[in-house]
Order: structure tokens, then sequence, then C-alpha cells
């Protein structure tokens, strides 16, 4: 509508040559226009719900591969979780994709976090984090060359060092678990722990992750669970209320 309006005004002023300058400008506002409306899908158009797939299996199988030996529990995970998440016919068909891509190019994590880095909602890029932690502590603990790999690749998927320090406390424990969930010190105030509550709960609430990719969704709902646990620890320790 806006290129009509302007390729009309174009031409009263400066006649056929406004006409077209007019028209030019109208449709770039226009396209900027309707990219700025509607529902924000997290996984964004420019990636395919099968590229995405392809994309989050490249890098299970990175941290699988990460602590130098093949764990069937680690593997059992990945699969069990494919089979649930997307059903036995559409995960067997993301395996043999899969199967038959490694064999024509070697993964690069790098490649693989910058392109989805480019194309997906930092909520999205939290959640495959989350999923990733889960399979290095599938076969029961996650070993220091599983936490660098994850590290180097939360670096590449631009996630921050609070982000990943959150996420890393709900599958390695210490005293302080709880506090680095919500992103705060043990010395942090009642207020400020409520305060961050709230931005966490808002953060990672799963209706913020508008997805049609199960895998993500179920991620969401993990992570906003051990948020709440969180909060929920520190408030009998603090007697909040």
């Amino acid at each position: 509508m806006i290129k009509w309006v302007a390729a009309v005004l174009g031409y009263f002023l400066f006649r056929f040559p406004g006409a077209v300058l007019g028209f030019f400008l109208g449709s770039l506002m226009d396209s900027l226009g309707k990219s700025d409306s509607g529902p924000k899908n997290f996984t964004r158009q420019t990636v395919s719900p099968a590229d995405f797939e392809l994309n989050l299996l490249s890098l299970c199988s990175i941290i699988i591969k990460a602590d130098g030996q093949v764990s069937q529990r680690e593997l059992d995970y990945v699969r069990q979780y494919f089979l649930s998440t997307y059903g036995k016919e559409k995960a067997n068909a993301i395996f043999r994709t899969f199967n038959e891509v490694i064999k024509k190019r070697e993964i690069s994590a790098q490649r693989i976090c910058s392109y989805l880095a480019q194309r997906t909602r930092y909520e999205v890029r939290l959640q495959l984090l989350h999923f990733l932690f889960g399979i290095a502590q599938a076969d029961g603990q996650v070993s220091q060359a599983e936490i660098n790999k994850l590290r180097e690749i939360a670096g590449y998927l631009k996630v921050g060092p609070y982000d990943f320090e959150s996420i890393m406390a709900m599958f390695i424990k210490s005293a302080d678990n709880a506090y680095k969930i919500l992103e705060v010190g043990k010395d942090a105030t009642d207020e400020e722990i409520k305060k961050a509550y709230r931005n966490m709960a808002k953060k990672y609430h799963p209706d913020r992750v508008v997805t049609e990719d199960e895998a993500i969704k179920k991620g969401a709902e993990e992570k906003f669970k051990e948020v709440q646990k969180a909060y929920e620890t520190i408030q009998k320790e603090r007697g909040i209320s």
C-alpha cells in the first residue's frame, strides 16, 4: 500500500522519475513493516524444520564424542529423545539423513553454531544448550572435556557467560547451585532474589519459546521447572514468603 502512495506523491513532485523512486522507497517500507509484524517464531523462517533437526543432531554427535569415548547411554538418550519427540518414522528419517550427511563432510561446531546464531532467537539457543548438557549428563556425569566443548559451543551460539553458568548449575551440583541458576550471588538481598526470579521466569517461560520444534519446547519446560525449583530452595533457606 505504501509503495503506491509514495509513487503517486513522487509523480506529483518529480513526474515519472519521482514516481519510480517513490515506488522503490515505498516497497522497501512495506517489506520492513511486514518483517516487524505478526507472531515471532523463534526458529525464524530462514531455518527449515529439517535443517534445524539435522543441525541439532549434529551438535548431539559432537557432545557424545567430546570426551574421546562414545557412551552407549548418551547415544540411547539422544535416540530416545528424538523418538519420543518426533515419533519413530520421522526420527528414523532424521537419523538416516544425518548418517548420509556426515559421510560427505566433517561436522564443524563453529559452522553449525554460526548458522544457528544468525537465524534463531536467543531463547532457542539457550534451550539448545540445555538439551546438550542433558546429553553430557546422560552417562551419570559431565566430564571436564564435555564442559569445555559445551562452553565452546555456547560461545559460537553467542550465549552469555551468566546464562551458561546458570544452565551448567542445573546439571553440575554445588552448594550455591540455586543462586547460580537465578544468576545472583549468595549475598543478594531478598528483594534482589525475588527480582531475579521474576526475570528468569519471564526469560524461560515456555510460552516465550514459540517454535514448531518439540525438542526445544520440552527443553523450555524443563528449564522453567529448574528455575522454579531453585527459587523454592532459596525461599525455604531464607524464609522468604
